[in-house]
């Protein structure tokens, strides 16, 4: 079968008849950082989508998709489209929302994402009833945070509650957040306590926020990691890409 090219790719996401065309044109675009002038028009009008009552499923998971590549493709256009979707009555909406603008360092965005932290652990990251869920994605809004990277009074004091949440891995992003933006060896040394923890989804999470960190120190923390190798590569990757240090790079080698 011949790969698509980014001129089929747009007419797919262009028509309407076939939302899983559009599912996978919107994911395309984004993985491929598509500079196709069409690109970000056409990504922004499929979150139409998500203010029909009621909502069609396949379009809205066209639209998820489209908020996913809007943040690979960090183009100032969506800034203030996907902000007001941190409003959305819905969680996932709101949480791939805050990725996004995360991705995309928005600064602008940082003000409402604190507010929809702003009553902590025992509002917004109280469970659902009768759900997994928390009353906010607080995964994805403290990492947001720390991607936008301001540090202020502000965003510190709305972080710091969550490295007490019951959950390891809201613990692990809020600890994540505040050690990207203060660089406070402290919070890097949370994060290794992590990393020992008996749950291997919570030993996996925590070693790629150590990756998205920058924090060089917690190279042979990842290297002797109980996870996958595979995933310590991801890691290491990431903590290349951020701190720049070309020693990262010797370890990924010895890991191959």
């Amino acid at each position: 079968m011949e790969p698509l090219s980014e001129t089929q790719v747009i007419q797919n996401l262009r028509q309407t008849e076939d939302p899983s065309a559009q599912y996978y044109a919107a994911w395309w675009l984004g993985k491929m950082r598509s500079h196709h002038p069409d690109a970000i028009p056409l990504l922004l009008d499929t979150l139409g989508a998500l203010d029909d009552t009621p909502v069609d499923p396949d379009r809205r998971g066209v639209a998820l998709n489209a908020i996913r590549a809007l943040g690979l493709l960090k183009d100032q256009r969506a800034d203030a489209p996907l902000r007001d979707r941190l409003q959305s009555n819905d969680y996932n909406v709101r949480e791939e929302a805050a990725r996004s603008l995360g991705t995309m360092g928005s600064s602008a965005a940082a003000g409402a994402i604190r507010s929809l932290l702003a009553s902590g652990v025992e509002g917004a990251g109280r469970e659902q009833p009768s759900s997994p869920l928390l009353q906010e994605p607080c995964e994805a809004l403290l990492e947001a945070l720390g991607d936008i990277g301001i540090n202020d009074a502000a965003t510190l004091a709305t972080l710091k509650p969550f490295t007490q949440h019951p959950r390891p891995l809201i613990c692990s992003a809020a600890c994540r957040a505040l050690l990207q933006l203060t660089g406070d060896a402290h919070w890097g040394e949370q994060l290794i306590q992590l990393l020992q923890h008996p749950e291997p989804l919570v030993r996996r999470g925590t070693l790629l926020d150590l990756g998205a960190t920058g924090w060089t120190a917690a190279v042979p923390t990842i290297r002797a990691a109980a996870v996958e190798p595979s995933l310590k590569l991801v890691a290491l990757r990431g903590l290349a890409e951020t701190s720049g240090d070309p020693q990262v790079l010797d370890v990924m080698d010895a890991l191959l």
